[in-house]
C-alpha cells in the first residue's frame, strides 16, 4: 500500500473545534498524520473532530487552552508531546470602531492572534531541530492587504504574524523546518454565517470577490496539506491568500 503523505507524524491544530481548524484537522489525518486538537471552549465540538480522526485509524486527542490569555500555552507543548506539524489556527475578532477599542480588547486578541503564536513555535521548534524535519503553518486573512475598518486590531496581529513568519523562515531552514502563512478570504463558516445571512449584505461581499462565490473551508485545508508535506519542502516564509481574490 502506498505510503500516505504525513504517515508517522504528529501534528497540533489550534482552534481545531471548529470552522477552518477543524477541515485542517481533518484533511492532515486523511493524509496519515495522528492530530491534537486543541480547542478553547466547546469540548464536545473538539471531541467529535477528534472521533473522526480516530475512525480514520490515526491517533488522536483533545487539549484545552483558552489563549486569549497570555499564560494559557505555557508549556503546551511539553503536556501534548513533540509534534512535528503545528497548525496555528486560533484566532479572536472583537469588531468594533477602531475609537472605541480598550485596552482588553488590543490585549485578547494580541495574546490569542500573536503572542501564544510565538510562544507555541518556541516550544515546538527545539524538539523539530532534533529530527531536522518540522512544518509550521500560520493562518492569517484577507485583512492583511483589506483590513475591514471595525477590526482594527485583528488585521493588524495578522500582519504581525506573517512578519514573524518571514523573519523565521530565514532563521529556521538551515534546521529543516519550513514556515509559511495561509491567508483566507471569505469563508463559509460558522463565524460568519450569521453575517452573511443577510441577503443585501451577502451580496456586497460577494461583489468584492472576483471569483464571484465565498470559499470553504476545505479550500484552506487542502494548501495547508502541501505545506506540511515533502511536496511543499521548498517552499518557506511565503503567504498564500486563499480567498478568490478579494485580497487584488
Amino acid at each position: 500500500m502506498e505510503k500516505l503523505l504525513l504517515e508517522g507524524k504528529k501534528a497540533l491544530v489550534t482552534g481545531a473545534s471548529r470552522g477552518i481548524g477543524s477541515a485542517i484537522a481533518l484533511e492532515l489525518a486523511r493524509v496519515g498524520a495522528d492530530v491534537v486538537v486543541h480547542y478553547a471552549g466547546n469540548a464536545t465540538a473538539a471531541q467529535n473532530i477528534c472521533d473522526q480522526i480516530r475512525a480514520m485509524g490515526r491517533e488522536s486527542s483533545i487539549v484545552q487552552s483558552d489563549l486569549s490569555d497570555p499564560h494559557a500555552c505555557e508549556g503546551l507543548i511539553e503536556k501534548i508531546g513533540p509534534v512535528d506539524i503545528l497548525v496555528l489556527n486560533a484566532s479572536v475578532q472583537i469588531k468594533k470602531p477602531w475609537e472605541t477599542i480598550t485596552d482588553e480588547d488590543f490585549e485578547i486578541q494580541v495574546n490569542c492572534n500573536l503572542r501564544s503564536s510565538m510562544k507555541l513555535i518556541q516550544q515546538a521548534v527545539p524538539f523539530m531541530r532534533e529530527k531536522k524535519w518540522g512544518r509550521i503553518v500560520t493562518i492569517g486573512s484577507v485583512q492583511e492587504a483589506k483590513p475591514h475598518p471595525d477590526m482594527l486590531v485583528y488585521s493588524a496581529t495578522k500582519a504581525a504574524q506573517t512578519m514573524m513568519v518571514k523573519s523565521l523562515a530565514v532563521q529556521v531552514a538551515k534546521d529543516g523546518i519550513t514556515i509559511n502563512n495561509v491567508a483566507p478570504g471569505v469563508i463559509y463558516t460558522d463565524r460568519n454565517v450569521e453575517a452573511l445571512s443577510d441577503p443585501e449584505y451577502a451580496q456586497k461581499v460577494r461583489d468584492l470577490i472576483p471569483v464571484g462565490f465565498y470559499g470553504e473551508k476545505e479550500d484552506c485545508a487542502y494548501i495547508v496539506r502541501l505545506l506540511c508535506s515533502d511536496e511543499g519542502r521548498y517552499i518557506t516564509g511565503q503567504n498564500y491568500y486563499v480567498d478568490g481574490g478579494k485580497s487584488l
